[in-house]
């Protein structure tokens, strides 16, 4: 499948490889940055996707921040098997891909007057995430109750919504 990428995308260039490695090292994966125009290796959807084997996130320069996000929260929010198991697939129920979701928006707010919740809304819908309100925004603020209520029983945000920089354990 080929995605295409919106022009006005924040990339990984435009947020730099130290940001976003400092973040994913919290949780214990490592950045992989790929040399412009060569495959990234993991990608479930090509192109400039992240990909994920393992424990390392591969992108590139024009990979999307929504992109990179969403993989690292794949990685965050499965169990230990199948993070010890993992190869371009991320699998996963319905309530874990949802809950990916609330977090990669979560941590989109690291970077505020970078990214930010309002960006990522505004990338995820332009990706094409769809959500039975019509637009990410609407999920997360009126119908993401139970991908909250998850990662706050997996141990992976607060009752504020903070970050607990740790992964699912079971």
């Amino acid at each position: 499948m080929t995605v295409a990428v919106i022009e006005s995308m924040p990339t990984c260039a435009d947020l730099g490889r130290e940001p976003l490695a400092a973040l994913l090292e919290r949780y214990g994966l490592h950045l992989e940055w790929v040399a412009a125009g060569s495959e990234i290796p993991g990608s479930y959807w090509g192109d400039s996707e992240a990909g994920l084997i393992k424990d390392c996130l591969w992108v590139r320069n024009d990979t999307p921040v929504h992109s990179a996000l969403h993989e690292a929260c794949h990685w965050i929010c499965m169990d230990a098997d199948r993070r010890a198991q993992l190869h371009t697939d991320a699998g996963g129920e319905c309530i874990e891909e949802n809950s990916v979701c609330y977090l990669q928006i979560l941590l989109a707010d690291q970077w505020p007057g970078v990214i930010g919740r309002e960006r990522m809304w505004a990338d995820m819908d332009a990706w094409g995430y769809s959500f039975r309100l019509g637009s990410t925004r609407a999920w997360f603020e009126q119908d993401a109750e139970e991908a909250r209520a998850w990662l706050i029983q997996q141990g992976l945000i607060d009752d504020n919504e903070c970050p607990r920089w740790r992964v699912r354990q079971d």
